[in-house]
């Protein structure tokens, strides 16, 4: 029986089974644990205060449970909390060990205020008083809630002069300098053109006088109001309106306010900018520029991967020289991805950008514009880098269109290019479409080789705004695989930095898969469509 079962082959179907679904579960389960530890951190957790004993003094704690531990030491059993506490500007860390044996009692006061700033962290205490348009209020938090909610409105108004008037007259002042600039460099620097231009710089500075006045009256105002505070030490907090991001007590929350701060938490998260070091606010310049260069990058490599296997299937001559290319191509695809980052700062940033400078923008110098690493060189070291799998999976594509297709159309008088256009690309652009599938889920998630070559820890700037050209392919770029990296070990606080790492991880694998969703449609779809021309 079992020399029977071995002969037909079913223990390598049940093999390859059990291996898929191994692989399945560990995916999941990985996922999984992506999805609990990053999620959960926006959870408006219990604030305890803990009696601790410390040798013959007895001190209070006040936090979050951020984490349990099982430690053994000396054949003893030993449980320590690690407690979010904050009040960083206090206690210099936001984070201590407690030890379940020195906790003589735990409570939950209901009064417990947690305040989220904009600067050192969260603080955790009770709120003594509110001044609110010059009026005391004495730990009244609807008050506290109403100061909150202007200054952020303040906040937004602030952030839009700043970040597009202002931002959009510094463009427009520094297109003025060039442009005088490369008027001298041509000798056409005329009475007449200069006068024009600082007729043009005149009234783009008055109108940047009247946005700063406009701004000191808003950081005024952002200012006026005020909220105090003490710690479960005693210490005395005061805070401006403009410093509080918001302020709740969870103690008194249920369900329903519990879930719409979640929500609020994780708009924040996918929408707003990064604060304090990455380890606060959101990541949408990252979730912003990781799509713009996967966008770019398939625009780039597709052609270009196609083009490459179409000549080496249709054209070219099938000998040593074809396979020996062939060869190189599938070798191209195990480099080492940190190696395509050395060649695209080599070649693409200093020599292709710096050329670019030198000829097209010699007014710029010596500060480069394209001769230093941006998007445009990001997306086309990302586009090399994917190529051999466009390439090698368009070619496949191509050998699996039957020879007689290619006979039936020729036959009819089409030429060998109307033969290959309106047949045999057609046919095949599913599996163009796997390539580019592959090559989007390989790019997405590369790290190594844009360290080198665009991204930053913080842009200043999106590469998309509304200053013409529109699209600044030169510009540095925020990336959620370099933001991963950089909070999860650049972070200065560490413990407070985890919880996001998951958070972004989990948020990148989504973008992934939407991304690869979208592109397995289509490819779908022009497989049904050509379905009967294969059969």
């Amino acid at each position: 029986m079992s020399k029977k079962f071995f002969n037909s082959g079913q223990h390598w179907v049940w093999l390859n089974a059990g291996a898929i679904s191994i692989s399945i579960i560990m995916v999941v389960g990985l996922l999984g644990l992506i999805a609990v530890r990053g999620l959960s951190h926006f959870w408006p957790a219990e604030v305890k205060t803990f009696v601790v004993t410390e040798g013959d003094s007895v001190a209070l704690v006040m936090g979050e449970i951020h984490s349990t531990e099982d430690d053994v030491q000396a054949g003893v059993e030993r449980k320590q909390y690690l407690i979010k506490m904050g009040n960083r500007d206090v206690y210099g860390l936001d984070f201590k060990w407690l030890d379940a044996k020195n906790i003589e009692a735990t409570s939950v006061d209901e009064n417990v205020i947690v305040v989220e700033r904009r600067e050192w962290g969260n603080l955790y205490g009770y709120l003594d008083n509110v001044v609110k348009d010059g009026v005391v209020h004495e730990g009244d938090p609807q008050a506290l809630e109403d100061i909150v909610e202007r200054a952020n409105d303040l906040h937004q108004q602030i952030r839009e002069i700043e970040k597009e008037e202002i931002g959009s007259i510094n463009y427009e002042l520094e297109q003025l300098r060039l442009e005088q600039r490369r008027l001298e460099l041509d000798n056409e620097l005329t009475n007449e053109a200069l006068a024009e231009l600082e007729q043009q710089r005149a009234t783009l500075e008055q109108q940047f006088l009247e946005y700063q006045q406009e701004l000191q009256v808003l950081y005024k105002e952002i200012k006026r109001d005020s909220a105090q505070f003490s710690t479960i030490g005693g210490e005395k907090i005061t805070l401006t309106a403009g410093n509080i991001v918001r302020a709740f007590q969870p103690n008194q929350m249920g369900f329903g306010a519990k879930l719409g701060h979640y929500f609020s938490k994780i708009g924040e998260f996918i929408f707003d900018e990064p604060r304090e070091a990455n380890t606060e606010g959101g990541v949408f310049p990252a979730i912003f520029g990781t799509v713009l260069m996967v966008l770019l990058m398939s625009i780039i490599v597709t052609p270009l991967g196609v083009i490459a296997a179409v000549y080496m299937r249709e054209y070219a001559k099938q000998g040593p020289v074809t396979r020996t290319i062939r060869i190189a191509v599938n070798n191209l695809a195990g480099v080492p991805s940190i190696v395509y980052g050395v060649f695209g700062l080599g070649f693409f940033v200093y020599f292709l950008g710096g050329s670019i400078d030198e000829l097209f923008y010699p007014e710029v110098s010596p500060a480069p514009m394209f001769g230093t690493p941006g998007l445009i060189w990001a997306s086309l070291t990302l586009a090399l880098l994917t190529l051999p799998v466009v390439i090698v999976s368009t070619e496949e594509g191509l050998a699996r269109i039957p020879k007689s297709i290619r006979e039936g159309s020729l036959a009819l008088g089409a030429t060998k290019f109307e033969t290959l256009r309106k047949t045999v690309l057609p046919m095949a652009s599913p599996a163009m479409m796997t390539g580019l599938i592959l090559a989007v889920a390989r790019a997405a998630g590369e790290v190594a080789p844009l360290m080198l070559v665009g991204v930053v820890k913080l842009a200043p700037t999106l590469p998309l705004d509304g200053n013409a050209p529109f699209l600044h392919l030169e510009r540095k770029f925020m990336h959620l695989g370099f933001h991963i990296y950089d909070v999860g070990f650049q972070s200065p606080n560490v413990e407070a930095a985890r919880p996001l790492v998951y958070a972004t991880a989990l948020l990148l694998v989504l973008i992934i898969i939407l991304l690869n969703i979208a592109a397995i449609k289509i490819r779908n779809n022009l497989r049904e469509k050509y379905k009967s021309l294969e059969q």
